[in-house]
């Protein structure tokens, strides 16, 4: 239950990180969009198990996964930057 709790949190973590967080480098896909908040709470939840801030069977919060969407979606954008301004996949 808890990687599915995860996903949901995931899911509406990276709507909100979204909506906080946007700009042109940033994907503009729901679903690409949703698929990064969700890879912001996997590593949301890591790293608080890694810190200790979560136990072996606890997940992280909304405000952790938010917090988690936002820094993989500021490192999205600055990929999808970087690959605009050198021209790599041209």
């Amino acid at each position: 239950m808890s990687i599915i709790w995860t996903i949901v949190i995931g899911f509406v973590a990276g709507v909100v990180a979204k909506f906080i967080m946007p700009g042109p480098n940033e994907p503009s896909g729901f679903i690409l969009t949703t698929l990064l908040g969700i890879i912001g709470a996997f590593v949301a939840t890591w790293l608080g198990q890694s810190i200790g801030w979560y136990g072996p069977d606890e997940g992280a919060g909304f405000i952790g996964a938010t917090v988690g969407a936002i820094i993989v979606l500021f490192v999205y954008g600055m990929i999808v930057s970087r690959r605009r301004t050198t021209g790599v996949g041209r």
